[in-house]
């Protein structure tokens, strides 16, 4: 039996994220209230997908679009595809900064192909697809789930845990001019680390998710990290140069997922001036995450474990 498609359109809004958060390397993220705004309907023939804003002129109009893929895959994963869909796609979250543009594309996607159809999926399902497209689950849980984020893998696929934040954390991005690839951001990082620095880390990613719910005044301690931003700081030394000016003034700073952009945790001076280079502006953290809006389900609330929760 094939699936039935809804005729209606459909609307997801995508939170940008920012992984990593300091010392949790591929575990931890957080949402952040800047969006990309999708809308979805079935039509009789091909996919098609227009782009204004972020990345219009640059990113694919046709099926090898990101968002796309997304939904076949999802499709696919309920056991049917329509004959065609428009997609049209209103992008504010900035490409290859280091804030999750390719996460929200995926998640996008995923939850667009979900509002389309009758047959229903779960959150889990939604996020087992988004993380195994994106190849780890930092950016995509948050950007699923909303709020603050613990993603782990088990051997059915990804898994998260969503947690509340504190009113007193209010992110703050610098965004450059310049763009970074996750690849080559990975690339630098070594096969393997130092015992101590490990624990390091161990001790600093376990802080942080006490600090960021209940006591942000820790939160530059909980930021420290040993894994990955020292090794890739030779190929991003404006990032790194501006993490430490911020922490050298207090602001609990952390490079950005892979970078180039910096994420400020706490609030940062009001004489503090980054450069031109940089456009600074701070965001509230999104607590919904994705949802769809215009189906016959919408995803209007979720529970505190969401995608973490045993069936």
């Amino acid at each position: 039996m094939g699936l039935t498609f809804v005729s209606e359109p459909v609307r997801v809004r995508t939170p940008a994220t920012s992984a990593n958060l300091g010392p949790g390397f591929d575990t931890l993220g957080l949402a952040l209230a800047l969006y990309d705004d999708l809308s979805a309907r079935v039509t009789g023939d091909r996919f098609t997908v227009s782009v204004s804003g972020e990345g219009a002129g640059e990113l694919p109009t046709d099926e090898s679009h990101l968002v796309v893929r997304a939904m076949l895959a999802t499709f696919d994963e309920l056991g049917g595809r329509p004959a065609g869909v428009a997609v049209e796609c209103v992008n504010r979250i900035p490409q290859a900064r280091g804030l999750g543009s390719s996460s929200a594309a995926i998640v996008g996607g995923v939850q667009l192909a979900r509002g389309l159809v009758k047959e229903q999926i779960t959150d889990e399902d939604a996020l087992r697809i988004a993380a195994r497209l994106e190849g780890h689950p930092d950016n995509v849980a948050p950007c699923l789930l909303g709020g603050f984020t613990i993603a782990w893998t088990e051997g059915s696929g990804a898994r998260a845990v969503r947690l509340p934040t504190a009113d007193a954390v209010r992110p703050t991005v610098f965004v450059p001019q310049e763009r970074g690839l996750t690849s080559t951001a990975r690339a630098a990082l070594p096969a393997s680390v130092p015992h101590v620095d490990a624990a390091f880390n161990t001790g600093r990613a376990a802080l942080l998710v006490h600090a960021l719910q209940h006591d942000p005044e820790l939160l530059f301690a909980a930021t420290e990290d040993r894994l990955h931003q020292g090794y890739r700081a030779e190929a991003m030394p404006g990032t790194t140069s501006l993490v430490a000016s911020l922490r050298s003034v207090g602001v609990a700073a952390v490079v950005s997922g892979a970078g180039p952009t910096v994420l400020a945790l706490t609030s940062v001076p009001a004489d503090f001036h980054p450069g031109t280079q940089w456009r600074a502006e701070t965001l509230g953290v999104d607590a919904d995450g994705a949802l769809v809006r215009g189906s016959m389900v919408e995803h209007a609330e979720r529970d505190p474990v969401a995608a973490g929760r045993k069936s």
